[in-house]
């Protein structure tokens, strides 16, 4: 088994709601990689916006974001283009990425793919 975990939730709403999705989605990634199952953790739509907020050390999920950085697969290029995150996500490092070319994008993580290559889609 692997696992794809895809981060929707938009830190702008500012509600519990959207911090208890990408803190079960990171939750969700960590016990895959405790349990040494591949797993792959994608930023898309909104979510685009979470790394940056993330990365702050005050944030209370930053413990855990910092745990499952190394499973970041990156942050969906169209996506960060629409929600305006694309500066940032260069800035702070993390890959743009561009493997399913939808036309009028510059292109998202493609899900099809994933599934192909064998991985479960979580989406938070």
């Amino acid at each position: 088994m692997k696992a794809a975990i895809i981060i929707l939730s938009d830190p702008k709403n500012g509600g519990d709601e959207a911090l208890g999705r990408v803190f079960n989605a990171l939750a969700t990634a960590y016990d895959f990689a405790r349990r040494e199952v591949p797993v792959k953790i994608y930023f898309q739509g909104a979510g685009t916006r979470w790394p940056m907020v993330l990365e702050k050390l005050e944030h209370p999920v930053n413990g855990l974001f910092v745990a499952v950085q190394q499973h970041m697969a990156g942050v969906s290029c169209g996506c960060a283009d629409v929600f305006g995150a694309r500066a940032d996500a260069e800035k702070s490092g993390f890959s743009l990425v561009t493997d399913n070319a939808v036309p009028g994008t510059s292109g998202l993580p493609s899900l099809g793919q994933l599934t192909l290559d064998g991985y479960a889609v979580f989406t938070f």
